[in-house]
């Protein structure tokens, strides 16, 4: 019997596990099936034989994973493989290939977790390659978050994750190339930002706030990103955006939607009070930064950095009066604003107010702020209470993991907290 026909054999049996050839010389011949438990394994130093394991692709990510760890304390560097997976295995010599041996020329970009390479597969299909440096701070666990969570979310929000690479020290993930790249090269770049009208920035902002929708509460599981900021939206041929970077992403089943961590992972000036300061993260940590980047994409300044000349405020320290100070100036190049663009504007700039409000429960949930977007002028938001900032300088010292960074100390009070009440 060949491979085939054992193959077709397993899967007309709903017990079998796993089949493999009986006979390994050569080119294999002969069927040898598995029901239940895989018994009488043996790992091999070199060589061996390749068994093919039946099991629900939901669950396929976390076995190539405690797979990939196990067979790399045995001291081998070889995965096994398994045919039609619903989440592409793909051998690192394609990937190399695909970018001209990871050239300067392909390069896109470098986060916290190691360089991005842009690859144009055998078949034509252009590719991004994350791949991430033995350096990072993202390890297998990281990883694994990333392959696991990303090869289950549908939704055109949400970047796609085409395959993965793991073979030897190497670790990389495959997603759809965004011939646009990343938010952060528009909205803080004098040049491209006027190509983004009103009308795009709007566009934006909502398809920012259905995708987190999307994981906060129609996805199967409640999923907190943790790190959103202009450089993890990516934008596709039409400027439709697309959040990407899920590494550091939490899980929740049921009716969970918060929890804490001894360390904190984020980005300076979109991490929420409570976050920054005792390490307590929900779906409203999620809604701090989106409030933060609102602001971001209408102003046209990045809020880590940014003060007012007259005041010691930063971004989020404008109130609802001071407003249209905050809109992009390359919006003044474009035709004068309806007042309907006007009136989006501000409720936009109000509904990030309230979603950077300094205690959690003050916040909005993204249900919430998408029909805040939608609503007319008919639908009254409440007044906006304290953003949480200091209106002063003052250092604050904190020791936090920047995914944007290495390990560092904040030294300037680019944003700073007060602790949260308890709740």
């Amino acid at each position: 019997m060949s491979l085939g026909e054992c193959r077709n054999k397993c899967l007309q049996n709903c017990s079998c596990t796993a089949y493999a050839n009986t006979d390994i010389r050569g080119a294999g011949s002969g069927c040898s099936i598995w029901f239940a438990d895989l018994i009488d394994m043996k790992m091999f130093s070199t060589g061996g034989q390749e068994i093919y394991i039946r099991m629900p692709a939901s669950e396929l990510g976390m076995f190539l994973l405690v797979l990939y760890s196990r067979v790399k304390e045995q001291g081998d560097s070889n995965i096994c493989r398994k045919e039609d997976l619903e989440l592409p295995l793909i051998d690192l010599h394609k990937i190399v290939d695909a970018t001209a041996n990871f050239s300067d020329s392909n390069k896109l970009g470098e986060g916290g977790f190691g360089p991005v390479y842009k690859g144009v597969m055998a078949d034509g299909q252009e590719v991004a390659v994350k791949r991430l440096s033995s350096d990072s701070g993202q390890g297998l666990k990281e990883f694994k978050t990333e392959v696991i969570l990303i090869s289950k979310l549908q939704h055109r929000n949400l970047v796609k994750l085409l395959g993965c690479c793991i073979q030897g020290d190497e670790k990389m993930l495959i997603y759809e190339y965004m011939p646009h790249r990343s938010l952060d090269s528009f909205i803080f770049d004098k040049g491209r930002s006027r190509l983004l009208d009103w009308g795009k920035r709007f566009d934006i902002i909502c398809g920012i706030a259905r995708g987190l929708l999307y994981l906060h509460q129609d996805s199967r599981l409640r999923i907190i990103h943790r790190d959103l900021k202009a450089s993890n939206v990516l934008l596709d041929r039409e400027l439709k955006p697309k959040i990407s970077d899920f590494g550091l992403a939490r899980i929740f089943g049921g009716d969970n939607s918060e929890g804490n961590t001894k360390r904190v992972v984020g980005t300076y000036g979109y991490m929420a009070p409570e976050y920054a300061a005792d390490g307590l993260f929900s779906v409203k940590s999620d809604v701090f930064s989106f409030g933060i980047l609102v602001l971001e994409i209408i102003s046209g300044k990045k809020s880590r950095g940014f003060y007012h000349s007259d005041e010691s405020l930063n971004l989020i320290g404008y109130n609802e009066g001071k407003a249209l100070e905050l809109m992009d100036s390359a919006l003044d190049d474009q035709e004068s604003p309806s007042a309907r663009n006007l009136s989006q504007a501000m409720r936009c700039i109000h509904t990030g107010l309230l979603c950077v409000q300094h205690y959690a429960e003050d916040r909005p949930s993204m249900a919430t702020v998408v029909v805040m977007l939608g609503g007319g002028d008919s639908c009254a938001l409440p007044p906006p209470k304290e953003p949480g900032f200091f209106k002063d300088k003052e250092p604050f010292n904190m020791m936090v993991y920047s995914s944007s960074s290495k390990v560092e100390s904040s030294s300037t009070n680019e944003m700073s907290f007060t602790l949260p009440e308890g709740r």
